[in-house]
């Protein structure tokens, strides 16, 4: 697993830590820090139960701070609920960023970038409930986000550049879309956790299991390069 996969590792355990210790912290003069301190202890809040079932009381209670503080940074639970979303997304085309790519052979830099995303996903669950949940209000809080439809045209840019020197060196078969590409990347990634509950239970699979996880990996990395494969 390349360094990078390993930095967001660390910096999810550590953002986890911080918050827990955010949370019994007296606040500090520091707006930013103070919004982004809210925004990690509300990502999990809903996370685990949506717009609906989340309340700023509890994120108020978690923080030892005040309604009146989170509503004054956010304005309300709605834009806080948008404001999680916003640095969710910036977080994984961050990291995308920084992953050098074009440094790499077209196959070799679509590997990278495939075991990317599935590490990442299985690292973030509360990127996927995140997601799962603002498809349950079908977009409607995404939709009302700029930043979040700028932030994904880099990361559409990303693989068609991989993809299109695919091309030319007749690595890859032509015809591809970039945005079909880059679905067909995030589908069995965002399913192996969306769904690990009830096809493990179903299908008798130990999602937890190191060895299993690394096979299913390696299968969806090698499946999406033949489907591009010239």
């Amino acid at each position: 697993m390349n360094e990078t996969v390993h930095s967001a590792r660390r910096g999810t355990a550590a953002s986890r830590k911080k918050a827990a210790a955010t949370a019994g912290a007296p606040r500090t003069n520091d707006p930013d820090r103070t919004m982004a301190d809210i925004i990690e202890v509300a990502t999990h809040e809903f996370s685990e139960k949506g717009l609906a079932g989340a309340r700023i009381d509890d994120i108020a209670e978690a923080m030892r701070t005040s309604k009146r503080m989170i509503y004054y940074y956010f304005g309300s639970k709605e834009g806080l609920y948008l404001a999680v979303l916003e640095a969710a997304y910036s977080r994984i085309r961050r990291i995308e960023a920084g992953l050098h790519l074009q440094d790499l052979a077209p196959e070799a830099a679509l590997r990278k970038l495939v075991a990317f995303t599935f590490d990442y996903q299985a690292e973030n669950p509360d990127f996927i409930r995140l997601v799962m949940n603002e498809n349950i209000h079908r977009g409607e809080f995404l939709a009302q986000s700029k930043t979040i439809q700028q932030l994904n045209v880099p990361a559409i840019d990303a693989v068609g550049e991989i993809y299109d020197r695919g091309v030319r060196e007749g690595v890859f078969r032509p015809g591809i879309d970039p945005v079909s590409l880059h679905m067909a990347i995030a589908a069995p990634c965002f399913f192996n956790v969306a769904n690990r509950h009830t096809f493990g239970l179903i299908f008798k699979i130990d999602f937890d299991d190191a060895a299993a996880t690394a096979a299913r990996r390696e299968a969806i990395v090698e499946m999406i390069v033949r489907f591009v494969k010239a």
